[in-house]
């Protein structure tokens, strides 16, 4: 498909620094926006870490317990990957198994929670941006996690859909595929913050726009923001 963009691709030096809050290296007109969870709506880190220990603890594993710093590198990799990180020492269908547990506590957790860790001025930009773009979630997390997002930050009226590898079972850059399909999507980008977002956006052939506030330092983007509400000014400025 042919997207209306422009695309420019930087490689980002590991020595650049940038003084200013937008380094825009290219024209972008869409029609939707497709945003990451972790580290690009929500940081959910510690969180997480409760609710995994919980469960840990409960099983008596607690060599196992985990904290935001532990999971910080393995926040945006798919969950069998991260069980492969955290449960090593398990037989591949115990560790998935142990895994889907501590994702369902976790859960539960957060949905007990008040979860007031959205980044600041995220719920601002979104319902701007909602005005005047469908915007939509994909996340390679477990289904009922988007929800739980969706909902502790109240966008449940700008999120016109959402997908998750625990709906679809595949790479993120093929999830992303499939809600371009679902929704009819022609022209679009995704917000993300880790390498794995970039190279899930090659996949799916659209442009990456990276939120320099989250985790990773990807490798190259096509627009960056390094606050939520630098996407207001993105789209003031007609490159959204």
């Amino acid at each position: 498909k042919q997207y209306d963009c422009v695309l420019q691709i930087l490689l980002l030096s590991s020595d650049s620094t940038d003084d200013f809050s937008l380094h825009c290296i290219k024209e972008i007109t869409m029609d939707s926006i497709i945003f990451d969870v972790d580290g690009t709506l929500w940081d959910s880190r510690a969180l997480v870490a409760e609710g995994y220990n919980l469960q840990l603890r409960d099983e008596g594993l607690t060599r196992y317990c985990v904290d935001a710093a532990r999971l910080r590198p393995l926040f945006g990799k798919v969950m069998t990957v991260i069980a492969d990180e955290l449960f090593a020492d398990f037989p591949p269908a115990e560790r998935y198994a142990l895994m889907e547990r501590c994702m369902a506590r976790e859960n539960a957790y957060l949905q007990k929670n008040e979860c007031r860790i959205g980044y600041p001025g995220i719920v601002e930009a979104l319902r701007t941006l909602a005005g005047t773009h469908r915007l939509f979630i994909v996340s390679n997390s477990q289904r009922g996690y988007p929800e739980l997002c969706i909902e502790k930050l109240g966008l449940g009226d700008c999120i016109r859909g959402h997908l998750c590898f625990g709906n679809t079972g595949t790479s993120k850059g093929k999830t992303i595929r499939t809600l371009m399909e679902k929704y009819n999507i022609t022209s679009c980008a995704y917000i993300g913050d880790t390498q794995g977002d970039l190279e899930a956006t090659v996949e799916a052939g659209v442009p990456f726009i990276w939120a320099a506030y989250g985790f990773d330092t990807p490798s190259a983007f096509d627009l960056r923001i390094d606050t939520p509400l630098d996407l207001v000014q993105l789209e003031r400025e007609g490159k959204l």
